[in-house]
């Protein structure tokens, strides 16, 4: 097993693979370990987060009972990310992998509470806002954040479940044109939802840096569109950055697997959480990118419909790096 450096994250799960019967056991000066009940080092162990303080990121999105998608979804991915996950839950969705039953929608007076409760007392060091299916949800949420005016907004407009089931009412498209897409750092669209926020149709690499051009002009500092719907390139899943300045693409292997529920709120909490964590926007994509690749390609087989990815496997496998 070696020595562990001080801001190593203890790697269980390799030693558990390797037959290796490793245990835990907690003491008042730290935390002994043992490989078959001999001691093998007695010392502090002192994590990353603990030595610079562990950054803290905020959802504000809906809820999916199935665990795939929203809050659920976003919560696993800052916990992957070595990040504290908080949420302020905007609808309550009964979902599955193939259906929406319903949406029961928060109250805006209960869904700025949430915000309060959580800015008044932690420090938030990033935002990521999902699904906001009505007008009263986006004057609520667009409110907060002109009142606490957090770093690192990221804003995925998400229209629509893995299913095709709507997610946001489609009468509140201009109101999230005005209230929430200029609070985004980043705003992060799928090819159908800035095919709707532009008001253009989207067939390639061109259209969509065309659209990401349109939308910047509406208020946003970035915009990514995201190609996993484009079918141009049948091999490639490409998105485009569009900073006001230049164009950045993305690209990564497109993974043949209809297990793809809750990609694109675990590529947006992907984002969040690295730019928490320090990273400038083009990094934190780029990351971002690679870890939701990763979860698409190890998805799991869960439910009779788009099963969910894979949001630990690296973390399992590998380890906090």
């Amino acid at each position: 097993m070696g020595v562990l450096r001080p801001l190593d994250l203890i790697r269980v799960m390799p030693a558990w693979e390797d037959g290796v019967q490793a245990k835990m056991r907690d003491s008042p000066r730290g935390v002994a370990f043992f490989v078959a009940g001999a001691p093998i080092k007695f010392l502090r162990i002192l994590s990353r987060m603990e030595m610079c303080g562990m950054k803290k990121v905020l959802s504000i999105a809906g809820s999916d009972c199935s665990g795939g998608a929203g809050i659920q979804a976003d919560l696993k991915t800052f916990s992957a990310h070595g990040v504290f996950g908080m949420s302020a839950v905007v609808s309550v969705v009964a979902e599955n992998t193939c259906r929406v039953l319903d949406i029961q929608d928060v109250t805006p007076d209960m869904i700025e509470k949430q915000i309060d409760a959580v800015f008044e007392d932690i420090e938030v060091d990033a935002v990521k806002v999902g699904m906001l299916s009505t007008v009263a949800c986006m004057e609520a949420v667009a409110g907060k954040l002109r009142q606490y005016k957090p770093k690192n907004v990221v804003i995925d407009p998400v229209m629509y479940a893995k299913n095709g089931c709507p997610l946001m009412d489609p009468h509140a498209i201009d109101a999230l044109i005005a209230t929430i897409i200029p609070l985004a750092d980043v705003l992060t669209p799928n090819v159908p939802e800035a095919e709707k926020i532009a008001g253009r149709t989207i067939g390639g690499i061109g259209d969509m840096e065309e659209a990401a051009r349109l939308i910047r002009g509406m208020g946003c500092e970035n915009v990514l569109v995201k190609g996993g719907h484009a079918s141009a390139d049948a091999s490639r899943a490409v998105d485009v950055l569009f900073d006001g300045r230049e164009f950045h693409r993305f690209e990564a292997p497109r993974i043949d697997t209809k297990n793809t529920h809750g990609t694109g709120c675990t590529y947006s909490s992907a984002i969040a959480s690295n730019l928490a964590l320090g990273l400038d926007m083009g990094p934190a994509i780029a990351k971002a990118k690679e870890y939701v690749t990763t979860a698409i390609r190890h998805s799991l087989s869960i439910g009779k419909g788009h099963g969910p990815t894979h949001h630990f496997y690296d973390l399992y496998k590998n380890g906090l790096n």
